[in-house]
């Protein structure tokens, strides 16, 4: 068995699982195009000051996703060409925004048209930006609901999904 020695700058072995995580989740934010979760993950990280800890973990995630994927004659030729790809301006995730149109969604679930619905969702690459819109949609008609009502539908669908009943505080009238 091979002993192990810490070096000054290594991250301590019980730390290690945590970055894991943060980079996990930032990964996941990116790869789906959630500008608004990667943005936030970001800010925690470099708010933390945890941001060393982290690049180390992606970059080991990445080399080992190229040297999973590619023979160690081309892994290298990947890794060039990527690098010189890369954009001036790295701060951003790419979206696809324009395919997602959550206003035809609403639409085409008031109006009960089931085809046009799947269509819409057949139709979006990336469904982050759809399923926000219509949830933003949701929260724009919370408050035109009758007194109570919020209640009865969150009520409703812990009944259906297995939850536990939690006080769900009314939506303002006024």
């Amino acid at each position: 068995m091979a002993a192990t020695t810490e070096l000054a700058d290594e991250l301590p072995q019980h730390e290690v699982e945590t970055a894991k995580a943060r980079a996990a989740s930032l990964l996941l934010a990116f790869r789906r195009g959630n500008q608004l979760s990667f943005d936030a993950q970001l800010d925690r990280l470099l708010a933390d000051h945890v941001e060393r800890e982290v690049t180390t973990l992606l970059v080991w995630i990445a080399a080992e996703a190229v040297r999973k994927a590619y023979a160690p004659e081309a892994a290298d030729r990947v890794l060039r060409s990527l690098a010189r790809r890369a954009p001036a301006d790295t701060s951003g995730v790419l979206l696809d925004e324009d395919a997602a149109d959550p206003a035809r969604l609403v639409e085409a679930v008031d109006a009960g048209d089931v085809a046009a619905v799947r269509a819409l969702v057949a139709a979006t690459p990336d469904t982050t930006y759809l399923l926000g819109g219509l949830l933003q949609a949701v929260a724009m008609m919370l408050p035109l609901l009758p007194e109570g009502e919020g209640t009865e539908i969150a009520a409703e669908l812990r009944r259906r999904h297995g939850g536990r009943a939690v006080q769900v505080p009314e939506a303002r009238h006024g």
